[in-house]
C-alpha cells in the first residue's frame, strides 16, 4: 500500500513537471516543445514503480506499452499546426485532434494484435 507521503510526493514532483514546461513553453515555442517530448512522465512512473517495489516485469511491460500507445498520437502533432494554420480555431483542432488519435489509436490495435500485441485494456 502506498503512503500517504509518497502519495504527495507523486503528485508535488508531477505537478512541478508540468508547471515548469509550460513556462519554459511561453517563452521558447522550440525549447518547450523539446522538453515536452521528453518522456518525463513515463521516467517518473518508471521511477515511482521501482520505488514501490513493483519488479522489472512491471516496469518493462509500462516502457512497451507505452511505446505502442505514443506511435498513434504522432499524427496529432501535424494535424494541429495545419489545421490551426487554416484558421481552424483551437477548440475545433483539438476536437478533431483527438478524434484523430482514437482513428490511429484503433487502427494501430488492429494492425498490432496480428502480431501478437493486445493494446485494448
Amino acid at each position: 500500500m502506498i503512503s500517504m507521503m509518497m502519495l504527495i510526493t507523486k503528485y508535488a514532483v508531477t505537478a512541478f513537471v508540468v508547471v515548469v514546461v509550460s513556462e519554459v513553453a511561453k517563452r521558447s515555442d522550440k525549447l518547450g516543445a523539446l522538453i515536452s517530448s521528453l518522456p518525463f512522465v513515463s521516467i517518473m512512473i518508471m521511477i515511482w514503480l521501482f520505488a514501490e517495489k513493483e519488479g522489472n516485469q512491471k516496469i518493462g511491460d509500462h516502457a512497451f506499452y507505452t511505446f505502442w500507445y505514443v506511435v498513434p498520437t504522432l499524427p496529432m502533432f501535424l494535424i494541429m499546426p495545419w489545421l490551426m494554420a487554416k484558421g481552424i480555431n483551437f477548440w475545433l483542432s483539438l476536437i478533431v485532434c483527438a478524434l484523430a488519435t482514437c482513428f490511429f489509436f484503433i487502427l494501430t490495435a488492429v494492425i498490432v494484435r496480428r502480431f501478437g500485441i493486445n493494446l485494448i485494456p
